[in-house]
């Protein structure tokens, strides 16, 4: 049985749940599916106006519980959206300024762009849009989208078996595509996990003995803590140790110069972040190695010092890097 004679018996449903699932995250081929259905319809196993009001009703809830996730997360949704991708902070941020820049307007195609499909409704959220607002424009987009693909699955109905064939004649070839892309992900999680084995040499301090010997005074070296975390993961409220200095590490060629006074030999510089195995600091403190600066990195990062009972501060207003709003 293909999918064709799947969306004739369980087309409403399957629509459904297809629409509503990959508004949520989830990636499948809706396209195909919005296709099918329209042949259905053009076969008289379903009706065009369900199909379109399944489709649209399904993509619409989908949407609207995306868009309140961002509303109330704010980038911690997208940031476990952009989790895979190989730039977190770029897909950020990135998405988020060119969502801005084009407008709310951009819902209204949104669907259509590979990627932006997925993080327009909870960035809309995220950037405050008001809710009536993303609920016309976001409805009037998925009414295009689902329309546009189920419409020409009506029209072009005869040709769909043909091209059924077609696609499933290249199946194969399509899964071997999407497991050389699966292979070349894991090989580069495994590459980054031997760079950061190679760097394993760097020399790592507990918390809390870091914490002892600021608190006792009994260094005779100049002691920096530097917070090496990414803007990305910045929120209003958020807190660092305290009298700890900024340190970007996504500019930190740039940033060397502004370290330049402390690299003496006189000087420890401790780094702390907050991802797994202290990748960015050991990666950071490699680097500062090689300008002849005493590094050391505090094992358990953030949350060993918060648990360690070490002194916090708030993230000066200026180190917060803000998502634009719509408001």
């Amino acid at each position: 049985m293909n999918l064709l004679d799947v969306i004739a018996h369980h087309g409403y449903a399957v629509t459904s749940i297809a629409l509503f699932v990959t508004c949520c995250g989830v990636p499948l081929p809706v396209s195909v599916v919005l296709l099918t259905a329209g042949a259905a319809a053009h076969g008289g196993s379903l009706n065009l106006a369900l199909v379109l009001l399944c489709a649209a009703g399904s993509a619409l809830a989908g949407d609207t519980l995306m868009y309140l996730g961002g509303r109330y997360t704010g980038w911690w949704l997208l940031a476990a959206i952009c989790k895979f991708s190989l730039n977190p902070e770029t897909c950020i941020f990135g998405s988020a300024r060119s969502f801005y820049e084009r407008g709310p307007r951009t819902l209204l195609f949104a669907k259509f762009v590979p990627g932006l499909a997925t993080v327009a409704a909870p960035l809309a959220g995220s950037l405050n849009m008001g809710l009536r607002r993303f609920l016309l424009l976001d409805g009037c987009g998925v009414i295009f989208y689902t329309g546009v693909w189920a419409v020409t699955g009506f029209i072009c109905a005869p040709f769909l078996r043909v091209v059924v064939g077609w696609v499933e004649r290249v199946g194969h070839v399509t899964a071997v595509m999407f497991l050389t892309v699966v292979v070349l992900y894991v090989g580069w999680l495994v590459l980054s996990s031997l760079r950061d084995t190679h760097f394993s040499e760097i020399e790592e301090v507990s918390a809390v003995e870091l914490f002892e010997r600021i608190r006792s005074a009994n260094s005779d070296k100049l002691m920096i803590i530097a917070d090496v975390r990414s803007h990305g993961y910045y929120d209003p409220g958020m807190q660092r140790i305290k009298n700890s200095i900024r340190v970007e590490p996504s500019r930190l060629k740039e940033e060397l110069a502004a370290l330049r006074a402390f690299m003496q030999p006189e000087c420890e510089i401790y780094l702390y972040c907050s991802c797994a195995r202290e990748a960015t600091s050991i990666r950071v403190a490699k680097m500062l190695e090689q300008e002849n600066c005493s590094t050391k990195v505090i094992r358990g990062g953030m949350r060993a010092w918060i648990k360690a009972g070490g002194p916090l501060e708030a993230v000066p207003a200026g180190d917060v890097e803000h998502l634009p709003r719509f408001d």
